[in-house]
């Protein structure tokens, strides 16, 4: 199958060198170096520099590809996907953005084209899990805990992100969905601060955050939901001041005669304080909790994962675990398991009890463990 594979950030890279050990693939970028990066590691994966913001050029561009991958930042993510299925190409996002996806299912259909989205770690098999619970359970409570950490703890902040500092900040700052009793609530981000322990890590904190997305509208029947992002504790209390400070604000301010936004100076400072190294240790930690009765007696299923930066590919954690469960669902559409048309994010291809076991043995080969409890 061809395959293109749209940015080549670190995420981009991994699932472009995935999946050329079966497909032929072509990943593209506006960066030479980050290309450059890709061909140093993948002799089997063609590079094209081009301006992925171009959307009108996408026809073209995508014309000789069977499926498209696009891991694009954020702010591009919506506009990206909407242009590849207007092309009328299949497609699997891990791009986080904003706006509701859902809204392309008619587009799509319109198409004929199979659009899978948010499938990544979290967004991605969390909704994994629920879709597949959710046809054998009778679920009252889902919950979500998931982060990536550095291994190296260094203060102030004793955090690094693999991705732009403006979409974490992005997901500091967006008001945090929840489901109570069967209502949807919205509360501050960063707010609820609780202290959770896990074996090998120790104590972590973790706060709302907006990362239940499609799953609260497509398990409407689910009467509580939540996710939280988990950080070293005392990193919210940080991350609230600066806000409070203003230090996030896009209202311009003039300062010795220049107008700037104090999130693109903040940006500019955090882009060094929390870059990650290429080959800086990290950390992906994440607890899925569904509760609920099956066949009449209650029962709760827990799945976790801890997954470290790969030596031996001098690969990072964040990078496996998202990259992974989006060429796990490549493939797996590849192989003729995923053929419905239109948009769907992971909760509804992981009802298909095929697919959900093929992502977590896809990932299990790659030695990213998802280990099961049932109690």
């Amino acid at each position: 199958m061809k395959i293109a594979v749209l940015g080549s950030g670190m995420v981009g890279r991994t699932m472009a060198i995935d999946l050329a050990q079966k497909h032929d693939v072509t990943s593209f970028d506006a960066s030479e170096h980050a290309l450059d990066i890709l061909k140093s590691k993948s002799s089997n994966t063609k590079t094209v520099k081009t301006d992925l913001k171009a959307y009108s050029n996408y026809s073209n561009l995508l014309q000789d590809f069977d499926l498209i991958i696009t891991a694009v930042p954020g702010f591009m993510g919506f506009n990206t996907l909407k242009a590849v299925i207007e092309a009328g190409k299949n497609v699997v996002d891990i791009s986080f953005f904003p706006e509701d996806a859902l809204v392309l299912d008619a587009l799509a259909k319109q198409k004929n084209v199979t659009a899978i989205t948010d499938c990544g770690v979290a967004p991605g098999v969390s909704n994994l899990v629920i879709g597949y619970y959710n046809t054998i359970m009778d679920i009252n409570s889902f919950e979500c805990y998931v982060g990536g950490l550095p291994k190296t703890r260094k203060k102030p902040f004793e955090y690094k992100a693999p991705f732009s500092p403006i979409d974490v900040i992005e997901e500091y700052t967006r008001p945090a969905r929840l489901k109570e009793n069967g209502q949807i609530v919205v509360k501050p981000a960063m707010t609820e601060v609780e202290l959770m322990d896990f074996d090998e890590v120790g104590t972590l904190e973790c706060f709302n955050t907006d990362g239940l997305r499609s799953i609260l509208y497509t398990m409407p029947h689910v009467p509580n939901l939540k996710e939280k992002t988990l950080r070293y504790p005392g990193h919210a209390e940080l991350i609230v001041a600066l806000q409070r400070s203003g230090f996030f604000s896009e209202e311009i301010i003039n300062y010795k005669g220049k107008e700037i936004k104090p999130l693109e100076y903040t940006s500019a400072i955090l882009l060094n304080e929390w870059k990650l190294g290429q080959e800086e240790e990290e950390f992906t930690i994440m607890k899925v909790v569904v509760k609920g009765k099956m066949s009449g007696a209650d029962k709760t299923i827990e799945y976790s994962m801890l997954d470290r930066f790969d030596n031996a590919s001098k690969t990072s954690s964040m990078s496996r675990t998202t990259g992974y469960t989006c060429t796990a669902a490549a493939n797996a559409f590849a192989e003729g398991l995923i053929t419905k048309k239109g948009v769907f994010p992971p909760e509804l291809i992981g009802d298909d009890k095929k697919v959900f076991d093929y992502v977590i043995n896809y990932l299990k080969e790659r030695n990213v463990n998802w280990i099961k409890k049932e109690y």
